[in-house]
């Protein structure tokens, strides 16, 4: 079995998602490997990962309009704040996803689904440089 890794930035401007998929797809490629499993780790505590629609921008806007309902800024009460009112509901919207996402790979291609994309999602309303680390395993 051969293995691969490699970490990479994601420049966020502030809340939203961002997509990572072409990244991913260029490390697959370049790493030979064509039978096996991509491992996808966010290594952040208020962002995170998620696999979902990348054709139609109007679903990621109604994602942040739901999690901005779940978990608004600011709640009163919330304890940990020290880096302002999105602080806590950042970690509270990360704990709710996932920070890490596996991917197969099948004949020299990520398995994705025709509409499907892979993003970083930030969680705080300023800008952040978020880093990515990506393991694949397998033939």
């Amino acid at each position: 079995m051969k293995q691969a890794t490699t970490k990479f930035a994601v420049h966020s401007s502030g809340r939203g998602l961002f997509e990572i998929t072409s990244e991913l797809r260029d490390f697959q490629r370049q790493s030979g490997i064509r039978t096996g499993l991509l491992t996808v780790f966010c290594r952040h505590t208020s962002a995170s990962l998620l696999i979902q629609e990348n054709a139609d921008p109007d679903v990621r806007h109604d994602l942040e309009a739901y999690f901005s309902r779940l978990s608004p800024d600011g709640q009163p009460g919330w304890r940990h704040n020290n880096e302002g009112p999105d602080d806590m509901s950042g970690h509270i919207r990360s704990a709710l996803t996932q920070t890490s996402v596996g991917i197969p790979v099948v004949d020299g291609e990520l398995v994705l689904g025709t509409w499907q994309g892979v993003f970083l999602w930030e969680h705080r309303t300023r800008a952040h440089r978020r880093e990515v680390v990506l393991h694949l395993a397998g033939e």
